[in-house]
């Protein structure tokens, strides 16, 4: 296993380098800060800027070397000439809002944040999803099946900025009729609030509940549908008739021979659950105000800020690449066939 796991990681490594090859182009092509800056000052003052703000404007952000350069400076730092870049060297870039927006403190500081987020909304989606796809392939075309196809369509079908705002009003409707704050809708934290790491999970809490479960809905609707198929069929296959006929009770059946089965599939789509996620709580911080990577990542996006954008990039493909390994391992732990030594 330790060998598998070994293996795995290194072949990663190319996967994550094509990935932030392939962004950091397209990023890089899609703006020009320093003409968007230009622009920005020509119409604050009136007057054309001069040749020597451009260039100096340029060497700052490493606009006066092409892509390809670029990125190579940005990933290992060879050819820095302002001592602020160089991934491997842990620089990550100068932003174009200044040394006030270091990206390197952005990113500590809202890593956490956005973390917690994605992995309870991950792992309740992923959760309540077997629960109900089991649910409605034991109970296949009852009223139970019903309804629990009809949630999952309809939340599959809701964007999420439009679940995220109902879910934010319901929760301060809910809030006025119970007569007291159960659930916060703005913030990711009590403002000012000082405390060890468990004190601020605490704290966090009814921050936490409706933003997850925003995300949370939109993940589930599609895995409970690959659990319910997974289901029946495996329900329907031989050696589960076998198990049946030799008399073995109808719940040992289910969950020792048809449901383990049944989960190998849906294990594929845990990488692609946090990967969801991790792009869902872009629009879901932006609703409720939280101070997370997605939100920096929408305004690095809006702003051409292509370093800013970068370490977004990199650490939601780390943090996906993580998720695939954590599928491949259980594969071996669900599937018997499957062996890694």
């Amino acid at each position: 296993m330790v060998v598998f796991i070994i293996r795995r990681t290194l072949m990663m490594i190319p996967v994550l380098l094509g990935a932030t090859i392939l962004c950091f182009a397209l990023v890089d092509l899609s703006n020009d800060p320093v003409q968007d800056r230009v622009f920005e000052i020509e119409q604050s003052t009136g007057e054309p800027v001069p040749q020597t703000t451009i260039d100096a404007l340029e060497a700052s952000w490493y606009y006066d070397r092409s892509v390809p350069e670029r990125y190579w400076i940005w990933l290992t730092g060879v050819g820095d000439t302002n001592d602020d870049i160089g991934l491997l060297q842990g620089k990550w870039g100068p932003s174009i809002e200044g040394s006030a927006m270091d990206i390197g403190n952005e990113i500590s500081s809202r890593f956490w944040i956005t973390l917690r987020l994605v992995l309870f909304a991950t792992i309740a989606s992923i959760a309540i999803a077997i629960l109900a796809g089991v649910v409605s392939a034991v109970k296949q075309y009852s009223k139970t099946d019903y309804i629990l196809t009809f949630l999952g369509f309809l939340f599959l079908a809701m964007p999420i900025f439009w679940l995220g705002s109902l879910f934010k009003e319901g929760a301060v409707q809910l809030n006025k009729i119970l007569g007291s704050t159960i659930f916060q809708t703005y913030g990711s934290g009590t403002t000012g609030f000082q405390g060890n790491g468990w004190e601020v999970f605490v704290d966090s809490l009814p921050y936490l509940i409706v933003p997850t479960l925003v995300l949370m809905l939109g993940g589930y609707a599609a895995i409970s549908r690959y659990q319910r198929a997974s289901m029946l069929e495996v329900m329907n296959s031989d050696y589960v008739r076998l198990a049946r006929a030799k008399g073995v009770r109808n719940g040992t059946v289910m969950r020792r021979h048809a449901l383990r089965t049944a989960l190998i599939p849906v294990a594929t789509f845990a990488p692609l659950a946090l990967s969801g996620a991790m792009g869902g709580a872009m629009v879901t911080e932006s609703i409720f105000g939280w101070r997370g990577l997605g939100v920096y990542s929408l305004d690095a996006i809006n702003a051409g800020d292509t370093f800013a954008v970068m370490a977004y990039v990199l650490i939601s493909g780390v943090v996906v690449l993580i998720g695939v390994l954590i599928s491949d391992i259980l594969y071996g732990v669900l599937d018997p066939r499957i062996r890694y030594e």
